[in-house]
């Protein structure tokens, strides 16, 4: 049988968690105000829903692998109080980790919102060409 009172309880630590992590981390602040934008962006660009499925999947994943590196690093460091080549070692490579999503988030966002911010200048160069005394291209532009 499921207790469900475990279960409300495992939620609230979980969320204290979370809190905990935007509240204390400075990196995971960070990734707090780029998603923002990030979302900003999404809305002002009216992306599509497979585009907003991708962009929040890297979105989470950014954050969870920011939780996991923290996580890591508060463990070493209880373990460990002291400076330990073995620890620095293992604090670097879960750093490491994130900075590899992050990457991959970036090239993401640069593939949906490249198009999006290519589309946009092409139809406002559209939208200019009455302005111009001269024949325009947008395909040149």
């Amino acid at each position: 049988m499921i207790d469900f009172r475990k279960v409300i309880r495992s939620f609230g630590f979980a969320g204290q968690g979370i809190l905990d992590l935007f509240r204390f981390e400075n990196n995971a602040k960070v990734h707090l105000l780029v998603a923002v934008l990030v979302l900003a962006g999404g809305f002002w660009l009216r992306l599509t829903p497979i585009e907003w499925t991708i962009i929040l999947t890297q979105i989470g994943l950014v954050w969870a692998a920011e939780a996991f590196n923290t996580a890591i690093e508060k463990l070493c460091d209880f373990v460990s109080p002291g400076i330990h080549p073995q620890i620095k070692a293992i604090k670097d490579l879960s750093s490491g980790a994130v900075l590899i999503l992050v990457i991959a988030a970036i090239l993401v966002g640069m593939l949906i919102f490249g198009t999006h911010l290519f589309n946009e200048y092409l139809s406002l160069s559209d939208r200019l060409k009455p302005w111009f005394p001269v024949p325009f291209d947008s395909t040149l532009a």
